[in-house]
Protein backbone atom coordinates (compact mmCIF):
# COMPACT_ATOMS: atom_id res chain seq x y z
CA UNK A 1 0.00 0.00 0.00
CA UNK A 2 1.32 3.45 -1.04
CA UNK A 3 1.58 6.03 0.90
CA UNK A 4 -1.79 7.95 2.70
CA UNK A 5 -2.80 11.13 0.29
CA UNK A 6 -2.24 14.37 2.62
CA UNK A 7 -5.67 16.27 3.08
CA UNK A 8 -5.26 20.11 4.63
CA UNK A 9 -8.36 20.91 6.31
CA UNK A 10 -8.58 24.54 6.32
CA UNK A 11 -11.66 26.00 8.51
CA UNK A 12 -12.48 28.99 10.05
CA UNK A 13 -11.80 32.55 9.11
CA UNK A 14 -12.71 35.92 8.99
CA UNK A 15 -15.97 36.27 8.02
CA UNK A 16 -19.19 36.28 9.80
CA UNK A 17 -19.99 32.67 9.20
CA UNK A 18 -16.99 31.85 11.00
CA UNK A 19 -18.51 29.55 13.63
CA UNK A 20 -20.62 27.38 11.12
CA UNK A 21 -17.25 26.85 9.51
CA UNK A 22 -15.80 25.66 12.92
CA UNK A 23 -18.93 22.92 13.17
CA UNK A 24 -18.73 22.03 9.63
CA UNK A 25 -14.81 20.93 10.00
CA UNK A 26 -15.85 19.15 12.92
CA UNK A 27 -17.72 16.83 11.05
CA UNK A 28 -15.85 16.69 8.00
CA UNK A 29 -12.55 15.39 10.45
CA UNK A 30 -14.94 12.56 11.98
CA UNK A 31 -15.70 11.20 8.80
CA UNK A 32 -12.26 11.29 7.04
CA UNK A 33 -10.94 7.59 7.00
CA UNK A 34 -8.36 7.73 8.41
CA UNK A 35 -6.61 4.84 7.05
CA UNK A 36 -6.69 6.51 3.99
CA UNK A 37 -5.95 10.09 4.54
CA UNK A 38 -3.38 11.84 6.36
CA UNK A 39 -5.00 15.35 7.47
CA UNK A 40 -3.83 18.56 8.79
CA UNK A 41 -5.71 20.74 10.24
CA UNK A 42 -5.71 24.48 9.56
CA UNK A 43 -7.69 26.86 11.53
CA UNK A 44 -7.96 30.73 10.46
CA UNK A 45 -8.20 32.96 13.43
CA UNK A 46 -10.78 36.28 13.38
CA UNK A 47 -7.96 37.78 12.30
CA UNK A 48 -7.28 36.16 9.44
CA UNK A 49 -3.86 33.97 11.02
CA UNK A 50 -3.44 30.50 9.69
CA UNK A 51 -2.63 28.84 12.74
CA UNK A 52 -1.41 24.57 12.63
CA UNK A 53 -3.88 22.89 14.77
CA UNK A 54 -3.58 19.74 16.42
CA UNK A 55 -6.64 17.19 16.29
CA UNK A 56 -6.94 16.45 20.32
CA UNK A 57 -8.13 19.94 20.89
CA UNK A 58 -8.05 22.35 17.86
CA UNK A 59 -12.21 23.37 18.69
CA UNK A 60 -13.41 24.19 22.24
CA UNK A 61 -16.91 24.18 23.06
CA UNK A 62 -17.30 21.94 20.15
CA UNK A 63 -20.93 20.82 21.17
CA UNK A 64 -22.21 24.49 22.02
CA UNK A 65 -22.55 25.74 18.54
CA UNK A 66 -22.87 29.65 20.51
CA UNK A 67 -19.75 28.89 22.37
CA UNK A 68 -18.04 26.88 19.53
CA UNK A 69 -14.40 28.43 19.06
CA UNK A 70 -11.04 27.60 17.56
CA UNK A 71 -8.51 26.21 19.90
CA UNK A 72 -5.25 28.12 20.78
CA UNK A 73 -2.44 27.27 18.78
CA UNK A 74 1.77 27.97 19.54
CA UNK A 75 1.90 27.44 15.68
CA UNK A 76 1.11 29.82 12.91
CA UNK A 77 1.51 28.80 9.55
CA UNK A 78 1.75 30.79 5.92
CA UNK A 79 1.29 29.70 2.53
CA UNK A 80 3.98 29.95 0.13
CA UNK A 81 2.82 30.64 -2.87
CA UNK A 82 6.35 29.38 -4.48
CA UNK A 83 4.95 26.36 -3.88
CA UNK A 84 6.62 22.42 -4.03
CA UNK A 85 6.92 20.17 -1.70
CA UNK A 86 5.90 21.84 1.61
CA UNK A 87 3.65 24.66 1.07
CA UNK A 88 2.43 25.09 4.28
CA UNK A 89 5.37 26.33 6.83
CA UNK A 90 5.53 27.25 10.20
CA UNK A 91 6.03 30.84 10.30
CA UNK A 92 8.53 31.00 13.65
CA UNK A 93 12.00 30.69 11.45
CA UNK A 94 13.61 28.49 14.15
CA UNK A 95 10.35 26.00 13.28
CA UNK A 96 10.27 23.44 10.54
CA UNK A 97 7.77 23.12 7.93
CA UNK A 98 4.49 21.66 8.81
CA UNK A 99 4.64 18.09 8.33
CA UNK A 100 4.90 16.46 4.62
CA UNK A 101 3.28 17.65 1.62
CA UNK A 102 0.05 18.68 1.04
CA UNK A 103 -1.75 16.65 -1.60
CA UNK A 104 -4.98 18.27 -0.89
CA UNK A 105 -7.04 20.96 0.42
CA UNK A 106 -10.72 20.27 1.50
CA UNK A 107 -11.42 24.07 2.37
CA UNK A 108 -14.45 24.15 4.81
CA UNK A 109 -14.55 27.98 4.87
CA UNK A 110 -18.03 29.96 4.70
CA UNK A 111 -18.65 33.45 3.03
CA UNK A 112 -16.44 36.15 2.21
CA UNK A 113 -12.34 35.19 2.51
CA UNK A 114 -12.86 31.48 2.28
CA UNK A 115 -16.04 30.69 -0.33
CA UNK A 116 -15.54 33.58 -2.46
CA UNK A 117 -12.69 32.80 -4.59
CA UNK A 118 -10.11 34.65 -2.63
CA UNK A 119 -8.50 31.42 -0.80
CA UNK A 120 -9.09 29.49 -4.22
CA UNK A 121 -7.20 31.73 -6.14
CA UNK A 122 -4.04 31.66 -3.52
CA UNK A 123 -4.35 28.00 -3.45
CA UNK A 124 -4.12 27.94 -7.65
CA UNK A 125 -1.12 30.18 -7.20
CA UNK A 126 0.59 27.48 -5.12
CA UNK A 127 -0.30 24.90 -7.42
CA UNK A 128 -2.01 23.13 -4.19
CA UNK A 129 -5.41 21.25 -5.41
CA UNK A 130 -8.19 21.37 -3.57
CA UNK A 131 -12.17 20.83 -3.57
CA UNK A 132 -14.90 22.56 -5.11
CA UNK A 133 -15.06 25.43 -6.94
CA UNK A 134 -12.25 27.50 -8.92
CA UNK A 135 -12.04 30.95 -8.62
CA UNK A 136 -14.61 31.97 -10.96
CA UNK A 137 -17.43 29.98 -10.00
CA UNK A 138 -16.70 30.85 -6.15
CA UNK A 139 -16.86 34.30 -6.84
CA UNK A 140 -19.94 34.45 -9.07
CA UNK A 141 -21.48 31.96 -6.19
CA UNK A 142 -20.89 34.33 -3.86
CA UNK A 143 -22.18 37.41 -5.16
CA UNK A 144 -26.04 37.32 -5.25
CA UNK A 145 -26.18 40.17 -7.78
CA UNK A 146 -24.01 39.15 -10.21
CA UNK A 147 -25.27 35.41 -10.16
CA UNK A 148 -28.67 36.62 -10.67
CA UNK A 149 -28.10 38.42 -13.71
CA UNK A 150 -25.97 35.44 -15.20
CA UNK A 151 -28.82 33.14 -14.34
CA UNK A 152 -31.33 35.71 -15.41
CA UNK A 153 -29.47 36.26 -18.77
CA UNK A 154 -29.19 32.35 -19.31
CA UNK A 155 -32.88 32.13 -19.04
CA UNK A 156 -33.11 30.42 -15.31
CA UNK A 157 -36.16 31.85 -13.72
CA UNK A 158 -35.51 33.76 -10.40
CA UNK A 159 -37.11 36.21 -8.36
CA UNK A 160 -37.19 39.99 -9.10
CA UNK A 161 -34.32 41.80 -7.69
CA UNK A 162 -32.60 45.34 -6.50
CA UNK A 163 -29.61 46.42 -5.62
CA UNK A 164 -28.32 49.14 -3.19
CA UNK A 165 -24.55 50.13 -3.46
CA UNK A 166 -23.52 51.83 0.25
CA UNK A 167 -22.85 54.61 -1.65
CA UNK A 168 -26.53 54.95 -3.47
CA UNK A 169 -28.44 53.86 0.18
CA UNK A 170 -29.72 57.48 0.57
CA UNK A 171 -31.29 57.96 -3.03
CA UNK A 172 -33.20 54.58 -2.20
CA UNK A 173 -36.94 55.32 -2.25
CA UNK A 174 -38.98 53.01 -0.40
CA UNK A 175 -42.24 53.70 -2.62
CA UNK A 176 -40.08 52.48 -5.61
CA UNK A 177 -39.45 49.08 -3.96
CA UNK A 178 -42.33 48.13 -3.57
CA UNK A 179 -43.86 49.42 -7.01
CA UNK A 180 -41.38 47.19 -8.19
CA UNK A 181 -41.04 44.09 -5.73
CA UNK A 182 -44.19 44.72 -3.66
CA UNK A 183 -44.34 43.58 0.20
CA UNK A 184 -42.49 41.83 2.52
CA UNK A 185 -39.26 41.71 0.67
CA UNK A 186 -35.91 40.41 1.68
CA UNK A 187 -32.75 43.01 1.89
CA UNK A 188 -29.78 40.64 2.28
CA UNK A 189 -25.75 41.59 2.13
CA UNK A 190 -25.01 40.44 -1.30
CA UNK A 191 -21.52 38.99 -0.42
CA UNK A 192 -22.59 36.92 2.39
CA UNK A 193 -24.38 33.03 2.94
CA UNK A 194 -25.88 31.66 6.20
CA UNK A 195 -28.82 33.76 6.73
CA UNK A 196 -26.53 36.51 8.14
CA UNK A 197 -27.42 39.57 7.93
CA UNK A 198 -31.11 39.13 6.07
CA UNK A 199 -34.30 41.07 7.16
CA UNK A 200 -38.05 40.63 6.05
CA UNK A 201 -39.36 43.67 5.48
CA UNK A 202 -42.77 44.24 5.95
CA UNK A 203 -43.30 48.01 5.96
CA UNK A 204 -41.46 51.26 5.29
CA UNK A 205 -40.64 51.17 9.31
CA UNK A 206 -38.69 47.98 8.93
CA UNK A 207 -36.54 48.89 6.12
CA UNK A 208 -33.97 51.64 6.09
CA UNK A 209 -32.91 49.65 9.65
CA UNK A 210 -32.72 46.45 7.78
CA UNK A 211 -31.21 48.43 4.27
CA UNK A 212 -28.13 49.27 7.13
CA UNK A 213 -28.05 45.98 8.67
CA UNK A 214 -27.43 44.15 5.41
CA UNK A 215 -24.74 46.98 4.31
CA UNK A 216 -22.79 46.26 8.06
CA UNK A 217 -21.41 43.11 6.12
CA UNK A 218 -20.80 43.95 2.95
CA UNK A 219 -20.95 47.54 0.24
CA UNK A 220 -23.94 46.48 -1.80
CA UNK A 221 -27.39 44.90 -0.64
CA UNK A 222 -29.66 42.77 -2.39
CA UNK A 223 -33.57 43.46 -2.05
CA UNK A 224 -35.75 40.89 -3.12
CA UNK A 225 -39.08 40.22 -3.84
CA UNK A 226 -40.83 37.17 -1.49
CA UNK A 227 -41.55 34.15 -3.31
CA UNK A 228 -44.42 31.96 -1.67
CA UNK A 229 -43.77 28.62 -2.01
CA UNK A 230 -42.15 25.42 -0.28
CA UNK A 231 -37.96 25.96 -0.22
CA UNK A 232 -36.39 22.95 -1.88
CA UNK A 233 -32.63 22.14 -2.40
CA UNK A 234 -31.13 20.28 -4.77
CA UNK A 235 -26.83 19.28 -4.13
CA UNK A 236 -25.09 19.02 -7.17
CA UNK A 237 -21.80 16.80 -7.26
CA UNK A 238 -19.15 17.11 -10.26
CA UNK A 239 -16.85 18.85 -12.92
CA UNK A 240 -17.35 18.38 -16.51
CA UNK A 241 -20.42 16.26 -15.79
CA UNK A 242 -22.11 17.15 -12.86
CA UNK A 243 -25.20 14.58 -11.05
CA UNK A 244 -27.97 16.26 -8.81
CA UNK A 245 -29.37 14.31 -6.05
CA UNK A 246 -32.82 13.96 -5.18
CA UNK A 247 -34.83 16.77 -2.91
CA UNK A 248 -35.08 17.63 -0.01
CA UNK A 249 -37.26 20.34 1.82
CA UNK A 250 -36.93 22.86 4.54
CA UNK A 251 -39.99 23.96 6.23
CA UNK A 252 -39.13 26.35 8.64
CA UNK A 253 -40.30 27.01 12.09
CA UNK A 254 -38.81 30.27 12.43
CA UNK A 255 -40.46 33.53 10.17
CA UNK A 256 -37.65 31.96 7.62
CA UNK A 257 -35.08 30.14 7.21
CA UNK A 258 -32.51 32.21 9.82
CA UNK A 259 -29.00 31.75 11.17
CA UNK A 260 -30.66 30.14 14.34
CA UNK A 261 -32.81 27.67 12.88
CA UNK A 262 -30.23 26.57 10.41
CA UNK A 263 -27.54 25.98 12.95
CA UNK A 264 -28.41 27.11 16.85
CA UNK A 265 -31.93 26.04 16.83
CA UNK A 266 -31.73 22.17 16.26
CA UNK A 267 -36.34 22.62 16.24
CA UNK A 268 -35.60 25.62 14.04
CA UNK A 269 -36.38 24.02 10.55
CA UNK A 270 -38.00 20.92 9.44
CA UNK A 271 -35.72 18.39 7.07
CA UNK A 272 -37.56 16.37 4.74
CA UNK A 273 -35.67 13.95 2.40
CA UNK A 274 -36.49 13.47 -0.16
CA UNK A 275 -39.15 16.33 -0.74
CA UNK A 276 -42.86 14.92 -1.78
CA UNK A 277 -42.80 16.53 -5.00
CA UNK A 278 -44.11 14.39 -7.89
CA UNK A 279 -41.60 12.70 -10.52
CA UNK A 280 -42.14 15.66 -12.96
CA UNK A 281 -41.44 18.80 -10.78
CA UNK A 282 -38.41 16.55 -9.23
CA UNK A 283 -36.94 15.78 -12.97
CA UNK A 284 -36.86 19.82 -13.55
CA UNK A 285 -35.98 21.00 -10.25
CA UNK A 286 -32.48 18.42 -10.54
CA UNK A 287 -32.37 19.45 -14.71
CA UNK A 288 -32.17 23.10 -13.14
CA UNK A 289 -30.04 22.68 -10.66
CA UNK A 290 -27.33 21.05 -13.06
CA UNK A 291 -28.07 23.90 -15.31
CA UNK A 292 -27.18 26.46 -12.95
CA UNK A 293 -24.05 24.89 -11.78
CA UNK A 294 -22.83 24.67 -15.54
CA UNK A 295 -24.04 28.51 -16.51
CA UNK A 296 -22.18 29.70 -12.60
CA UNK A 297 -19.18 28.16 -13.48
CA UNK A 298 -19.01 25.83 -10.84
CA UNK A 299 -16.56 22.37 -10.48
CA UNK A 300 -16.85 20.17 -6.98
CA UNK A 301 -19.61 20.64 -5.57
CA UNK A 302 -22.78 22.71 -5.35
CA UNK A 303 -26.07 23.01 -3.24
CA UNK A 304 -29.01 25.10 -5.39
CA UNK A 305 -31.74 26.41 -3.43
CA UNK A 306 -35.43 26.77 -4.98
CA UNK A 307 -38.47 27.96 -4.58
CA UNK A 308 -41.45 25.53 -5.84
CA UNK A 309 -44.77 28.17 -5.83
CA UNK A 310 -47.77 26.41 -5.61
CA UNK A 311 -48.87 26.47 -9.47
CA UNK A 312 -45.44 24.11 -10.22
CA UNK A 313 -43.23 26.92 -11.26
CA UNK A 314 -39.65 26.24 -9.61
CA UNK A 315 -37.19 29.81 -8.99
CA UNK A 316 -34.21 29.31 -8.37
CA UNK A 317 -33.29 31.34 -5.25
CA UNK A 318 -29.43 30.58 -4.70
CA UNK A 319 -26.09 28.44 -5.28
CA UNK A 320 -23.70 27.44 -2.33
CA UNK A 321 -20.10 26.55 -3.77
CA UNK A 322 -19.30 25.33 -0.37
CA UNK A 323 -22.19 24.43 1.10
CA UNK A 324 -22.65 23.58 5.46
CA UNK A 325 -21.07 20.16 6.15
CA UNK A 326 -22.65 20.52 9.96
CA UNK A 327 -24.73 17.09 11.50
CA UNK A 328 -27.76 18.85 10.63
CA UNK A 329 -27.11 20.69 7.10
CA UNK A 330 -28.46 19.75 3.77
CA UNK A 331 -25.78 18.77 1.47
CA UNK A 332 -24.88 15.75 2.99
CA UNK A 333 -27.88 14.20 3.79
CA UNK A 334 -29.07 14.72 0.30
CA UNK A 335 -26.28 12.50 -1.19
CA UNK A 336 -26.96 10.09 1.30
CA UNK A 337 -30.03 9.78 0.45
CA UNK A 338 -28.97 9.59 -2.94
CA UNK A 339 -26.70 6.28 -1.92
CA UNK A 340 -23.58 8.04 -1.33
CA UNK A 341 -22.81 8.07 2.65
CA UNK A 342 -20.68 10.67 4.18
CA UNK A 343 -17.39 9.69 4.19
CA UNK A 344 -18.01 8.30 0.31
CA UNK A 345 -18.86 11.92 -0.75
CA UNK A 346 -15.68 12.93 1.35
CA UNK A 347 -13.95 10.48 -0.87
CA UNK A 348 -15.40 11.65 -4.21
CA UNK A 349 -14.72 15.09 -3.35
CA UNK A 350 -11.23 14.64 -2.85
CA UNK A 351 -11.13 12.23 -6.20
CA UNK A 352 -12.67 15.13 -8.14
CA UNK A 353 -10.26 17.94 -6.62
CA UNK A 354 -7.24 15.69 -7.73
CA UNK A 355 -9.13 15.27 -11.13
CA UNK A 356 -9.37 18.92 -11.89
CA UNK A 357 -5.90 20.05 -10.94
CA UNK A 358 -4.37 16.93 -13.27
CA UNK A 359 -6.41 18.37 -16.03
CA UNK A 360 -5.15 22.30 -15.18
CA UNK A 361 -1.53 21.10 -14.90
CA UNK A 362 -2.09 19.62 -18.74
CA UNK A 363 -2.23 23.37 -20.09
CA UNK A 364 0.00 24.96 -21.87
CA UNK A 365 1.11 27.44 -19.72
CA UNK A 366 4.15 29.43 -22.11
CA UNK A 367 3.76 30.67 -25.40
CA UNK A 368 7.12 31.14 -26.42
CA UNK A 369 9.62 28.47 -25.22
CA UNK A 370 12.77 29.07 -23.85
Amino acid sequence: MGRKIRVGILFGGKSAEHEVSLQSAKNVFEAVDQDKYEVTLVGIDKKGRWLKQEASAFLLEADDPKRIRLGESSSPLHLDPAGGERPLVVSRPEAAAASGPIDVVFPVLHGPFGEDGTVQGLLKMADIPFVGASVLGSAVGMDKDVMKRLLRDAGLPIARFRVCQRRDRDMVRFEDVVQDLGLPVFIKPANLGSSVGITKVHNEQEFFPALDEALRFDHKAVIEETIVGREIECAVLGNEDPKASTLGEVVPQHEFYSYEAKYIDENGALLKIPAEVDPAATRRIQDLAVEAFKVLCCEGMARVDFFLKPDGEAIVNEINTLPGFTRISMYPRLWEASGLPYPALIDRLIALALERAELDRALKTRYLEG
